[in-house]
Formats: C-alpha cells, structure tokens, sequence
C-alpha cells in the first residue's frame, strides 16, 4: 500500500511540473547563466582561440534549444510552429547578446560570427528534439 501512495504522489508531482510553469525553470535559469556570462567583463580572446570561441558559442546554444524545446515540445508535440518559434527565439536571444556586449561592455565585442555559431547551435538543439520526439513517437 506505502508503495502505491508513493508510485501515485510520484506521478501527480510529475504531472504538475509538466504542465506548469516550473517545467520552464531550467531553460530559464540556463538564459540567465548565458546571459550573465555572455555581459562580465573579460579579457580579450586571442586570434587563435577564437575559432574555439565559436564553437562554445554553438554549444551553450544547442543546451539553450534543448532547454527551451523540451517544454514547448510537450505542449505542441511535433509543431512545426513551435520548433520555428524556438530556434528563432533562442537565435534572436543570441542577437541581443551580441548587440549588448558591443554596445555595454568595455572588453567584449559583438560579433556577427558569433550570432552565426549561435544560430547554428540553436537549430541543431531544435532538431535534436525534434528527431528524438518523432523517434520515441513512432513506437
């Protein structure tokens, strides 16, 4: 009996978060810690490291599509709309960063480049969910 109670509250508690708006919390932290990262003052980044810069530039996006996918996924399973919306989104996120570090920081600098890598990185974590979705779907 103990072990029913438990299976039940177990699946209630997953059921409120899934359709609430805490299922949103750690795409929302995840903006945060970007944009907090993306705005403190750094040094320069040589040349040569540059081009790793851009590949953690795709990186954090792909976890940041991914963040935000997973919710709006479960509310508009295989929407085309919503996938769209997310990637646009999350590579309009990246703009702003991008405008913000050029225009409010003495050490960074917008990149054109970067909001490429951005871009990139969003729709490879949009269509992550996306091929993963329509695979556990067609069971």
């Amino acid at each position: 009996m103990p072990e029913t109670c438990a299976t039940e509250l177990k699946y209630t508690c997953l059921s409120v978060v899934r359709n609430s708006y805490l299922a949103y919390l750690p795409a929302v932290l995840l903006t945060v810690a970007i944009a907090v990262v993306s705005l403190i003052e750094a040094p320069q980044i040589p040349v040569s490291v540059s081009m790793s810069d851009k590949v953690i530039h795709g990186i954090m996006y792909v976890f940041l599509a991914v963040a935000w996918m997973v919710p709006v996924s479960r509310k508009h399973p295989l929407s085309v709309l919503g996938y769209s919306s997310v990637c646009l989104a999350v590579t309009a996120f990246g703009g702003l960063m991008e405008i913000l570090q050029r225009f409010c920081t003495l050490t960074r600098s917008g990149e054109m480049a970067d909001l490429y890598a951005d871009f990139l990185g969003a729709l490879v974590g949009v269509l992550i969910i996306g091929i993963w979705r329509i695979c556990t779907t067609s069971r």
